[in-house]
């Protein structure tokens, strides 16, 4: 078990949750890949987009709806600073996680995270596991108090 995976694993532990991590023989690198491998719908799949804030110069989390978009002034806006790419050497420094693999829990430090309203319209939901071929389910509202997110339109 990847070290990545074993972090969401214990973060989902820690919380008082039993995980439910799959892996995946088919990549789940999309939301719509990982929606037919789950064989979910492709909004019950938590999308992990980060920034970097031109102001802090750390990571900004997105969580959004496997449908959505996020709008960059939208997500400008929400964050309080201007947002730009950000690398995978920031995205790994401070998350932990790889490109394709980056789970909304587990991350190394702290990270300011927002969270698309439309995930919350679920039961469950589903969202990288730590790597592009693990995947985990969780209720959006343990996925909020696990995160610290708030709620906020971003998306266009």
């Amino acid at each position: 078990m990847s070290k990545s995976l074993k972090r969401v694993e214990a973060a989902l532990v820690e919380a008082g949750l039993t995980p439910d991590i799959r892996e995946m023989q088919a990549s789940t690198r999309t939301a719509a890949d990982a929606a037919a491998a789950v064989g979910c719908g492709v909004d019950q799949i938590v999308k992990s987009i980060i920034f970097r804030g031109e102001v802090t110069g750390h990571v900004v989390l997105f969580l959004t709806a496997g449908g959505n978009r996020v709008d960059d002034a939208k997500a400008s806006a929400v964050a309080g600073q201007p947002l730009g790419k950000a690398d995978a050497d920031l995205i790994r420094a401070e998350t932990g996680f790889a490109i394709g693999g980056v789970s909304p829990v587990g991350h190394l430090a702290p990270v300011t995270a927002y969270l698309d309203p439309r995930v919350l319209g679920f039961d469950t939901v589903w969202a990288a596991a730590g790597t592009p071929r693990h995947v985990f389910a969780i209720a959006p509202a343990d996925l909020l108090r696990l995160t610290g997110a708030r709620v906020a339109d971003f998306v266009g």
